[in-house]
């Protein structure tokens, strides 16, 4: 009862004075122009349609959260192979992102360039206009088909804020493991 009264004068006091002001969480710039998020977003799943070795038509997903209070919007995400002992490659005109989960698909996001640089095995993909806090957003990678060899896939994800000169801030692994066809369904 006391934190309700508490609160209540607090409330008074604020609106007597004819202003409430509320932290506005702003991005961090330092001198040499170098922009960073204030809060930086999460990556809060990576998933593949299918497990299996050599299948075509599977899409890899990654889903991240880019919370209210991260003081600038999402301009780029990379998405780099870290581990896995072949090369994936990607259908990067497949490309696709949109606001929600794999499981709750809402508005689709417009994407900038989708590129691949193949020495650092990383697919960097731009959106256009940039995604704002307080969206949660999933990125669906085609790949042109699973790895042909079994084994654990690591693809380190990193978010950059909008700015010429934007820091990436990685946010973890997506963590694929990919089984030969004779080990059996109960592996999915």
């Amino acid at each position: 009862m006391r934190v309700t009264t508490l609160f209540g004068i607090t409330l008074s006091l604020a609106i007597g004075i004819g202003e409430v002001t509320l932290p506005v969480a702003e991005a961090v710039q330092l001198r040499d122009g170098l922009v960073y998020f204030v809060q930086p977003p999460k990556l809060v799943n990576a998933t593949t349609t299918y497990k299996e070795v050599n299948v075509w038509g599977a899409t890899y997903y990654f889903t991240i959260d880019v919370p209210e209070n991260a003081g600038e919007s999402l301009q780029k995400v990379t998405i780099a192979q870290k581990e896995g002992s072949e090369n994936i490659r990607y259908n990067l005109d497949d490309t696709r992102a949109f606001v929600g989960t794999r499981d709750r698909k809402e508005t689709q996001l417009k994407l900038g360039p989708v590129t691949n640089d193949r020495d650092t095995r990383t697919v960097s993909v731009s959106f256009d206009p940039p995604v704002t806090p307080g969206q949660t957003i999933t990125i669906a990678l085609r790949p042109l088909s699973n790895p042909s060899f079994s084994g654990v896939y690591l693809l380190g994800v990193t978010a950059f804020p909008v700015g010429e000169k934007s820091h990436g801030q990685f946010l973890g692994f997506g963590r694929f493991q990919f089984y030969s066809n004779g080990r059996g369904w109960w592996f999915r």
